[in-house]
């Protein structure tokens, strides 16, 4: 226990945890206050219309898709410190045009506020991703990682009631501001960051983008493990994108409620991911990242099951904590087996590789998700992504019985 704790006591001590700690919570506050305040102000411009509501998901996660590779060279490009700050300060003016535009043009222009964020994020987040395995040490990453995460769960507790405030408070307008300033502030905070490290440019070894590329795709390629997960993304991003616009319908049609409702069920699964991280922390050295990540995804499959069933407040507050309970794991597992396993060179890439593979299949069951839910039902869409979860499992199967590193480190 003593070791534990000065482990954690040496994390916090670690310069770049604290700075990006602090950054991630400026931005949490920004992204939260923007999600809720943008998607209630669409539903309550378009009457609960939703195919507006699911095109608020496609421009956040669409990008995601078209932008993750070619952002994830680029961070393996260039100075990763410097990427992340012009990042948050271009985000911040974006967003500062929009509410320009909004006083003179159409409301219709918050999308413009998701969109041009979500694109930026791409070539900010593989930097943070890359800065991490140069910054934190091997033995460290994991509990960095749940550290994250933990931040992550507070805001799933308190972003859905502080995004619901400003925006039933003070309009859309200051919403968009806070945004801003947000960002702003968090391009000033990754100013204390640690230096950037020298890059190839830097030494005059120069290669094509192509090149860097087409390097990007064999690394994954020779790796068993890297494609068993990329396979495992896309079932992944097919059952999430089927729900994920869905949420307000299943508390405004499923049970009958004030659309603002949905912050509880946001909250209940944040309250879970806190818990669940301190599980994950102690599960990871007995179980694998592998099996951390199919376990995740067979509970939440049990919890889409009963989410999607269910007609009763309590039981889907109770469905959702268990989702939660979960969450910690597949993401920590995720990250963990990525970053110990990728070489530095390539962690911007790899990661540019797997995320379309999860996003772009989200992205083409969350395009059709406002059409399929009145062609079939609400039930019936929770229910496909819980057997789509399920099918994930199935992918990952033939590697769950090797360990981490024999598995990253087989080639294909």
């Amino acid at each position: 226990m003593a070791a534990k704790a000065a482990g954690m006591d040496g994390l916090f001590r670690n310069r770049f945890v604290q700075v990006i700690l602090l950054s991630g919570l400026l931005l949490q506050i920004g992204i939260w206050v923007r999600n809720f305040a943008i998607l209630l102000f669409v539903v309550d411009q378009t009457n609960g219309d939703s195919l507006a509501v699911s095109l608020i998901s496609v421009a956040e996660f669409a990008p995601i898709f078209i932008f993750s590779f070619i952002g994830g060279t680029f961070a393996d490009r260039w100075k990763p410190k410097r990427t992340m700050i012009w990042c948050d300060i271009l985000s911040a003016l974006s967003i500062f045009v929009v509410l320009l535009t909004m006083s003179v043009g159409s409301w219709k222009a918050v999308f413009f506020a998701t969109l041009v964020s979500a694109i930026l994020s791409q070539f900010s987040q593989p930097s943070g991703m890359r800065l991490f395995k140069l910054h934190v040490p091997e033995d460290k990453i994991q509990a960095g990682m749940s550290l994250y995460q933990t931040m992550f769960a507070l805001f799933m507790i308190l972003g859905p009631i502080l995004g619901t405030f400003v925006y039933q408070e003070y309009g859309i307008r200051v919403a968009i501001g806070i945004m801003g300033i947000a960002f702003l502030l968090s391009a000033a905070v990754l100013l204390f960051l640690p230096k950037d490290p020298e890059t190839e440019l830097d030494s005059g070894l120069k290669t094509s983008l192509w090149d860097e590329m087409g390097a990007g795709f064999r690394y994954v390629l020779s790796r068993k493990l890297l494609t068993t997960l990329g396979a495992c993304f896309v079932t992944a991003g097919l059952a999430l994108g089927l729900i994920q616009p869905l949420g307000v319908f299943l508390i405004t049609e499923q049970l009958g409620l004030d659309k603002e409702n949905l912050k509880w069920l946001m909250t209940a699964n944040g309250v879970a991911m806190i818990v669940g991280g301190a599980i994950a922390m102690g599960m990871s050295k007995k179980m694998s990242p592998q099996w951390m990540l199919a376990v995740g995804m067979a509970v939440s499959a049990i919890s889409l099951a009963i989410t999607g069933f269910s007609t009763m407040f309590w039981l889907t507050l109770a469905a959702q904590f268990l989702g939660g309970l979960v969450l910690p794991a597949i993401q920590i597992g995720i990250n963990t087996v990525i970053l110990q396993n990728t070489d530095s060179a390539f962690v911007g890439r790899v990661n540019g590789i797997l995320s379309p593979m999860f996003m772009g299949a989200m992205v083409v069951t969350m395009s059709m998700s406002g059409v399929l839910k009145e062609v079939f039902s609400l039930i019936a869409m929770y229910e496909a992504a819980a057997v789509l979860f399920a099918a994930g499992i199935l992918v990952l199967t033939p590697i769950l019985k090797q360990p981490a590193s024999a598995a990253v480190g087989q080639k294909v």
